[in-house]
């Protein structure tokens, strides 16, 4: 999941909750919206492989 900060940058979060916290985890910031899709493409290779 990526939001856009009011700094005008990027963040990507997990895309589930963490159960303890109830919460996302940051999976990054970035400066632009196609770095933070770049990576949550690696994110989710890395996940399966």
């Amino acid at each position: 999941m990526i939001r856009k900060l009011k700094s005008g940058e990027y963040r990507l979060y997990s895309r589930k909750k963490d159960p303890r916290t109830n919460k996302r985890k940051n999976l990054g910031t970035f400066d632009s919206l196609d770095a933070a899709k770049k990576h949550e493409r690696d994110v989710q290779y890395f996940k399966r492989h």
